[in-house]
């Protein structure tokens, strides 16, 4: 009898628990719908400039069919936007690497109070700061072409590489860190052996990641004048040769593609290997 009732009770309170949990749900779901309601009175959205269904396919129709004869003038574009992508996140990972060193809480260093908000600084302006942005503020110091792309590129990678790395280093085991220390270490024998080796796999999967968001946004950065071949599509675009346009998105579709099955299978080789090594 007594079993029962501890039973009965247990049900209870698992049952008000599920009705807690469903309520909170309902509640955030009503939050969302409200926000949107109000957003959507809020701002002054002109409906009656979507058009038809007869405009749409018009519009359409200007950029069907592609102007394939595009094509012949593109490989130039695409090995630069390849090179901006990879000289992009090689080059913040290297400036990268001081930053981690001072945003990391269990790195010791002098003044650690100050470089740790430095560098916490440095991580808020490079996420805070879109790559179109970036390219539009050294386009404008340095002029035209591919290199004001790379920049732009390795500075808003870097307060993606710097934050994840500083995180990774903050969850280490900090007894493999006292083990080497004990030993008489010095600092740099601290980094190889005891440190190193736990964020390896985060810091593979990182750049992975990092050089196949760079590769994407190294199509579209010549749309401000970064190089690539997204200087011909925002060309194309200028001059109203539509068709010229469709077969360069075609490219960059191709492009983005080719990155994500490379960086897919990057990440099964080499972060798997690591991971088990």
């Amino acid at each position: 009898m007594h079993n029962q009732i501890l039973a009965d009770n247990k049900n209870i309170l698992w049952q008000g628990k599920s009705f807690k949990k469903r309520l909170i749900r309902i509640s955030i779901w009503l939050l969302l719908i409200m926000i949107g309601v109000i957003s959507a009175m809020t701002l002054e959205i002109r409906w009656s400039r979507m058009g038809t269904l007869a405009t749409a396919l018009d519009t359409i129709s200007r950029f069907w069919p592609p102007d394939i004869s595009i094509w012949a003038e593109m490989g130039m574009p695409v090995l630069e936007t390849i090179m901006m992508a990879l000289l992009g996140t090689v080059t913040s990972v290297i400036i990268s690497i001081p930053v981690i060193i001072m945003a990391a809480r269990n790195i010791k260093i002098p003044f650690k109070t100050f470089f740790y908000i430095v560098g916490r600084f440095i991580i808020i302006i490079s996420r805070s700061v879109h790559e179109l942005v970036w390219a539009l503020i050294f386009v404008t110091a340095l002029g035209l072409g591919a290199f004001p792309g790379v920049l732009a590129l390795s500075v808003r990678s870097i307060g993606f590489i710097s934050k994840m790395m500083a995180e990774s280093i903050e969850n280490i085991d900090e007894n493999q860190v006292e083990a080497i220390e004990a030993t008489g270490a010095n600092p740099i024998q601290i980094w190889i052996y005891a440190i190193m080796p736990q964020i390896i796999p985060t810091l593979i999967a990182v750049l992975i990641y990092r050089w196949d968001v760079n590769f994407r946004a190294s199509t579209i950065l010549g749309v401000v004048g970064a190089g690539g071949v997204g200087y011909l599509l925002d060309i194309a675009m200028k001059t109203y040769t539509y068709g010229r346009a469709t077969a360069v998105i075609i490219v960059i579709i191709i492009l983005v593609g080719i990155g994500e099955l490379s960086s897919a299978k990057l990440r099964d080789k080499y972060v798997k290997e690591s991971e088990r090594g």
